[in-house]
């Protein structure tokens, strides 16, 4: 039933999705704590940037920024991010698209949890002398993170799913081979269900680990 696997990466393709989430969350999850703290902060022209980024990346379609990387950055202005082969550029510039495309969701996530920090904890750390960077490090980002486990799970999982408009680019990921799969071989409903049932395994774990993380150290009020 499964001969038409044969000859093809099927394992291989979705390492590269996983290498693309993990690569691509770490990156999302720096930038949109900056993001988060930017848009809390006191300086203006920081709330004013964090503000207009996030609403301006998230009304913009994944599959236009990942193809810009490629064309505009790549193909353009020459920015290849320290890969000598095509498919390793590809590979980073997808990850860069990711990352700025997934940070804004990732801000705005944080962004709830640090509104949930009681307001007397930040006056009291503010009247100790701590600056508002110490505030947000030592008290405010703390229990924001404890308290968006759950939301922040399922910015993991849609960069998971997210990850396949990476095909467009080139990148040689699971929907890059199932398109390729679909074409040479006669079986449309067999391809799809292998490849629907690798995201499923990537996914579905993933929730119920993290669900399971975020009851274990949510913040009890």
């Amino acid at each position: 039933m499964f001969d038409f696997l044969q000859g093809y990466d099927v394992l291989g393709a979705f390492w590269t999705t996983v290498r693309l989430t993990v690569w691509s969350a770490i990156g999302s999850l720096i930038w949109g704590t900056a993001l988060a703290a930017m848009r809390v902060s006191p300086v203006p022209v920081m709330r004013g940037f964090g503000a207009g980024y996030v609403n301006v990346v998230r009304n913009i379609p994944l599959t236009v920024i990942i193809v810009f990387t490629s064309l505009g950055l790549f193909q353009t202005l020459g920015v290849s991010l320290g890969a000598d082969t095509f498919t390793m550029i590809n590979f980073r510039l997808a990850v860069l698209g990711l990352i700025a495309y997934t940070s804004a969701f990732v801000c705005e996530a944080l962004r709830s949890g640090i509104n949930t920090v009681p307001l007397g904890q930040v006056e009291a750390a503010r009247a100790l002398g701590l600056s508002f960077t110490q505030v947000l490090r030592l008290v405010v980002l703390p229990q924001a993170f404890r308290s968006v486990v759950g939301p922040l799970a399922n910015v993991l999982i849609a960069l998971t799913k997210n990850t396949t408009v990476a095909a467009a680019i080139g990148v040689p990921e699971a929907a890059l081979l199932m398109r390729e799969m679909i074409e040479n071989e006669a079986q449309l409903i067999l391809i799809s269900a292998v490849f629907a049932a690798g995201f499923i395994a990537l996914t579905l774990p993933t929730g119920l680990f993290l669900g399971w993380v975020g009851k274990k150290v949510a913040v009890r009020r």
